[in-house]
């Protein structure tokens, strides 16, 4: 038996397909490498090169493998692009949800952890948000990812298919020195490459309604996230129920203007950042409670800030060796 991680060869992918190995379960990894990264995957771990579009090879890998559930991670993630390109976000995180849940039910594959986001919630007017704070998303991605949360519920009505789905926050760090986030619209590669630049990272925006005028957000360490999808995938698999929804946040607000003061505290490196107007899509704030996650998978906050910007520093620096 073995756990299909779609965007396995991705930043949170790879971290999960790590958590999954060190706890002795099987991994495939099906990816279209579209912002993956091949070398992300261990040799040792079968892959496949694939978009979860294509029902066909996505039932090939899961019969291949004798996979028993899929960690589902493949989509398009940049709320701010899908303003500009809502049918890109749709294609991607609907279609190919429904895609992939076609292959499963073809195929008898019953378990799925799905990755969602925070951006299901929009804009909460509420200091801390809860998986009954009322679903409100305000761009493209988070409608999205909102209707594959809706779809793989309604599939499990149909077919009795065992899942859970994780409300994702700002997930930063590393795991490992070789994986690191290579996104190029998330807030730590984005500030640690204009440092190794020699460029001076930049907010986007500073007339947010926040003590310091910049957003407000959870950040999680990426290690902590994988530990708890592996930890839903076992007790999916152990045929034990879970939630429909758990949210993987961490209680405690940090601001943009915050996390510049601690990677100059970490890197040792002094700099006053630019100041730019809003990107389109970005709430002001959103923090959450991690309680129920605390309770059913094991969900902690194992790092601090400093913690998370070193380890993102070290993958940063030799990521750019």
């Amino acid at each position: 038996m073995s756990w299909l991680v779609t965007g396995g060869a991705g930043y949170i992918g790879a971290h999960v397909v790590k958590a999954l190995r060190e706890q002795g379960m099987n991994a495939v990894v099906i990816d279209s490498l579209s912002s993956g990264h091949r070398d992300f995957v261990p040799d040792d771990v079968p892959f496949a090169e694939a978009s979860i579009l294509d029902v066909d090879a996505v039932r090939d890998v899961l019969r291949e493998h004798n996979v028993s559930g899929v960690i589902h991670l493949a989509g398009f993630k940049y709320a701010g692009v899908s303003v500009d390109k809502p049918l890109l976000a749709y294609q991607q995180n609907v279609t190919g949800t429904a895609a992939l849940l076609e292959a499963m039910a073809a195929e008898d594959v019953g378990n799925i952890v799905f990755s969602s986001s925070a951006a299901t919630y929009g804009t909460p007017d509420v200091d801390i948000v809860t998986e009954q704070t009322p679903a409100a998303p305000e761009s493209p991605y988070g409608e999205s990812k909102l209707i594959g949360e809706w779809l793989i519920r309604d599939q499990a009505r149909a077919v009795g298919l065992r899942h859970t789905s994780l409300r994702y926050f700002n997930v930063v760090g590393s795991g490992a020195p070789e994986l690191f986030d290579s996104s190029p619209h998330n807030l730590f590669p984005l500030v640690l490459t204009a440092l190794t630049s020699g460029g001076t990272p930049r907010i986007n925006g500073t007339d947010y309604p926040t003590p310091d005028g910049t957003c407000v957000r959870d950040y999680v360490h990426v290690a902590d996230l994988a530990t708890s999808h592996v930890v839903a995938a076992r007790r999916l698999l152990n045929g034990e129920e879970l939630e429909p929804v758990y949210n993987l946040g961490s209680g405690d607000g940090v601001s943009v203007r915050e996390i510049m003061a601690a990677v100059a505290r970490v890197t040792g490196i002094d700099f006053q950042p630019l100041e730019a107007a809003r990107r389109p899509g970005d709430p002001a704030r959103i923090v959450a409670s991690g309680n129920l996650a605390a309770r059913d998978l094991d969900w902690r906050m194992r790092h601090t800030l400093d913690d998370m910007v070193a380890s993102a520093w070290r993958a940063q620096e030799q990521a750019a060796q």
